[in-house]
This record gives structure tokens, C-alpha cells and sequence, in this order.
């Protein structure tokens, strides 16, 4: 295999016409040019010069070899530039999880920032609960991942995860307008023991987590409808079907639903950016600092954002 530090030292050598000037170009001693001379003819099998007393004239081996190392070398410092804006995080590829109301509300404002920074980097997206996230994260098919915790569902992180707190969020509750407590600003929970709920899916921690809120006010709450969508649980509780709670980042007020807060509740769904703790993803220490970012603007943007912590 030719060595591409021979190569580059013969092409000096040609351009030149001499070992010395060679060896001043390039930093090396005469010596040391000479011996990488003598290595490259060993590994092409074919003399490269015509050595005398005074001089050395380059044969056509030479000349032919020397032509063909120039798109080698620049493709081999191509090569190196590529290695170097990838190590430094300005080229590659970023994978990023997140949780839809996180994907609509944060992600855009956070990607327009990192990728006016990092032009260069390609982003792909996936969504899913934390649940589903996590386990990818830990198995290097996602870099970053923006997830969520409940107040009353506890949640730990992998240790081998690193954590940056985003923001936390305020539940509210959603009426439909013509609802009789519509006209409430604060609902005692107890009151609502009756009602049909709007809710996510089972098991998911936002319904674990209205399931427990409700038990510690002495009921269960009669689940009506189930979506994972606030799309469409919004649209349930504006045609009068349940009520629901929700947190403030999934919160679209319009004229045909109530939103009240819980009389001595003060639950909250906490939202994280989650990376490797070795960071193989050069992108991802700037992606979570741009969400960073984007997560402040939106707490100062939103009502029933807080800072995290």
C-alpha cells in the first residue's frame, strides 16, 4: 500500500527537481527525504530517480506517479477538513427524539438556531413517548431526545444519560364554554368526581398521572374518550364531550373552551433534554444548548411555563 507521506514528499521532490529543496519545503532533513524516496521505489518495484554526483532526474515512473498523487493527496486533505468540521459539530448528522406538543412549540424556534449555526448538519426527527426515546438514545440510534416527566409518576433517567432541564409546565383544566363552571378561574377537584374526562392513552404518564390526582381527591375519574393527540382532545372538549386536563404547552385557548386551574394542585409535567454522557454525536452538546435556548423563550412566551427547577 502506498504511503500517502511518501507521496506527498515525491511530489515535492519533482516540483523541486531536488532532495534538499524538498526537505526545506516540506520541514524534513535531506536524510529523511531520501529514505522516503527509497521506501516508495521499494513499494512500486520501479526506480523513481537517476541519482548523480551533483544532481537527480526524475523518470517517467516518477512524473506518472507524482500526477496521479495529486487528486490522492487533495482527496486525502478533503478528507481531513470533513474529519476536522465533523469532530467540531459543523457537519454530520443529527438525530433528534421528541414528544409532539414539544416538536411543535419548542423544536422549530430551537432548529432554526442550530441549523443557522450549523448549516451543515443534517437532522432527522422521531417521535414517541419517553418510553420509546429513551432506549433509543441508550442504543446510539438517536443522539439527543426531548422528554417528560409527571408530578405523581416517578421517572428516573438512565445515569448514563446527561440531563439538561428545560422547563416545567402548569396542568390546566379544559371545559367547553357553555359547561357550568366555565366561568371559573380555580375548580376544586372534589367537584368534578362526576364528570366525564377526556384523557391519553392508558398507561401513558399524563393518564397515570390524572388517574392518581383524582384518587387523592377520593374518586376515580370516568374516562370517556382516549387520544394521545391534544388536537384532538381539544376538539372533544369544544363539542361538550368530557373535560380534561392538560399541560400548558399542549394548551390552544379559543373562545369555545374554559381553562381553569385546580384549586390547591400545583402538578406539573416537567420537560428534559437528554444526551449520551459520551458524546459520539459531536451535534449534540450544541443541539441541547439550543434547545436550552428556544425552552427560555418559550417559558418567557407562554403563560404556565416555569424555569426548570
Amino acid at each position: 500500500m502506498l504511503n500517502p507521506i511518501h507521496l506527498r514528499t515525491l511530489a515535492a521532490v519533482v516540483r523541486t527537481g531536488s532532495f534538499a529543496d524538498a526537505a526545506r519545503q516540506l520541514g524534513y532533513t535531506g536524510s529523511a527525504v531520501s529514505q522516503q524516496i527509497a521506501a516508495l521505489e521499494r513499494a512500486v518495484r520501479v526506480p523513481l530517480f537517476e541519482r548523480d554526483a551533483q544532481s537527480i532526474r526524475a523518470t517517467p515512473a516518477a512524473s506518472f506517479l507524482a500526477e496521479g498523487a495529486h487528486d490522492v493527496l487533495a482527496g486525502i486533505g478533503a478528507l481531513e477538513d470533513d474529519m476536522r468540521e465533523l469532530s467540531e459539530g459543523n457537519l454530520g448528522r443529527l438525530r433528534l427524539g421528541s414528544f409532539p406538543t414539544a416538536s411543535e412549540r419548542l423544536l422549530p424556534a430551537a432548529l432554526a438556531d442550530y441549523l443557522h449555526a450549523y448549516p451543515d448538519v443534517e437532522v432527522e426527527l422521531d417521535e414517541g413517548e419517553p418510553y420509546e426515546l429513551v432506549p433509543l438514545l441508550q442504543d446510539s440510534v438517536l443522539d439527543a431526545a426531548v422528554v417528560y416527566r409527571y408530578d405523581l409518576v416517578p421517572q428516573g433517567w438512565p445515569r448514563s444519560l446527561v440531563v439538561t432541564d428545560l422547563f416545567d409546565e402548569d396542568l390546566v383544566l379544559l371545559l367547553p364554554a357553555d359547561h357550568p363552571m366555565a366561568g371559573q378561574r380555580e375548580i376544586a377537584l372534589g367537584s368534578l368526581a362526576e364528570q366525564r374526562w377526556v384523557s391519553s392513552r392508558e398507561g401513558t404518564a399524563g393518564a397515570t398521572c390524572l388517574t392518581r390526582l383524582c384518587a387523592q381527591a377520593g374518586f376515580a375519574p370516568r374516562i370517556g374518550f382516549r387520544s394521545n393527540d391534544y388536537d384532538v382532545i381539544h376538539g372533544f372538549v369544544r363539542s361538550g364531550l368530557g373535560i380534561a386536563l392538560v399541560p400548558s404547552l399542549a394548551l390552544e385557548p379559543e373562545g369555545q373552551i374554559a381553562v381553569a386551574s385546580l384549586t390547591g394542585v400545583t402538578m406539573q409535567r416537567h420537560v428534559a433534554a437528554l444526551r449520551r454522557g459520551v458524546t459520539v454525536s459531536a451535534p449534540a452538546p450544541a443541539a441541547v444548548r439550543a434547545l436550552a435556548g428556544a425552552a427560555d423563550a418559550l417559558v418567557e412566551a407562554l403563560p404556565g411555563l416555569s424555569s426548570a427547577g
